[in-house]
């Protein structure tokens, strides 16, 4: 193989991403300098928080512009290595972006043990699992018996979240955008109820499955179910600021919800918002538990994939309208 399949950037959105806002072409395969390796990509994931970046503003998703590789993290087999800590052959994570090839410094790639799966390290191993795990026991701190509230609860990062709380003895509430999404985290995934955002009597049934209030929030959406949240936290709530996928897919971001910062202080509700990245000392901590509760059965990892470069944008924007369920992942072996 001579050529290096790619997706670029051909056109930043305007109002909703479309499929046809990216194109395909093929490049040369770059070769890899002094120190560098060269991987040859079998997996990415797609994660909404790259969309925060096309909306033109810096972000920590970064902000590319028309012309790029669209940026992503995937993982994939070094098929070159200038670096000796990092042999041929070895699977790796790596900021890959969307293409099957690409160089990087062998400092940069991350070593994946030949026993485990690589593509965890696109899910419950990698930054979604981070997140769910930081973001809860860190920022949200929930205790035995509390109420846990997830949003985007089906999603990559919210499904792991769910479990997590339950592991730690909480009873969790998730909200996610379909009925079968409520079933599944019920059912499969051991959360105690779900509520449909989109339902009509959503704030109603909210508060049905809320009885006692909720001690820990963890938001991924922010807009309305932020704003439903709020009236529902007990005095002395959490809440954990992941994302704002609800804000993601437009030029024309909503205002901040009501109730900030009253409700805050009259409850004393601790708000914080947090990056993965600043607990990258601790990420080997994480990962050896997840991995613990993976193996015993404790922890599911939902994936849904699909196969080729040519399918990632539109499996991007089918995610950004809430189609998937768990990591979505863009399989290139």
């Amino acid at each position: 193989m001579t050529e290096n399949q790619q997706v670029l950037i051909d056109s930043l959105p305007q109002g909703k991403l479309q499929a046809d806002n990216y194109r395909l072409e093929s490049a040369p395969i770059p070769e890899a300098g002094a120190d560098e390796v060269l991987v040859k990509t079998t997996a990415f994931s797609i994660t909404a928080g790259t969309r925060a970046g096309l909306q033109g503003s810096a972000s920590y998703a970064g902000a590319p512009k028309a012309g790029r590789v669209m940026n992503g993290s995937g993982v994939g087999e070094v098929i070159t290595s200038n670096c000796a800590d990092v042999p041929v052959g070895s699977q790796v994570k790596a900021s890959t972006g969307w293409q099957q090839f690409s160089v990087h410094k062998g400092g940069d790639v991350e070593l994946i043990p030949a026993s485990h799966d690589p593509v965890l390290y696109l899910g419950p191993l990698g930054i979604s699992g981070l997140t769910a795990y930081f973001g809860l026991l860190d920022v949200g701190q929930p205790q035995e018996g509390e109420t846990v509230m997830v949003s985007a609860a089906a999603g990559s990062v919210g499904h792991i979240v769910g479990q997590i709380a339950k592991i730690k003895g909480a009873n969790v509430v998730g909200v996610c955008g379909s009925d079968a999404k409520g079933s599944l985290l019920v059912s499969e995934l051991g959360f105690d109820t779900a509520v449909n955002y989109k339902d009509e009597d959503f704030r109603q049934k909210l508060k049905d499955a809320t009885p006692d209030g909720v001690d820990v929030y963890f938001d991924n959406t922010g807009g309305l179910i932020l704003g439903s949240a709020l009236f529902r936290m007990n005095v002395g709530g959490r809440i954990a600021c992941c994302g704002v996928v609800s804000q993601y897919d437009t030029d024309r971001p909503e205002p901040g919800p009501k109730g900030i910062p009253g409700l805050l202080i009259n409850k004393r509700i601790n708000m914080r918002g947090f990056l993965i990245f600043d607990y990258a000392e601790r990420y080997a901590e994480a990962r050896e538990v997840l991995h613990g509760w993976l193996k015993s059965g404790k922890l599911k990892s939902l994936n849904d994939e699909v196969h080729g470069l040519e399918a990632a944008p539109a499996a991007f924007v089918d995610l950004l309208g809430g189609g998937n369920v768990g990591t979505r992942i863009v399989r290139l072996d």
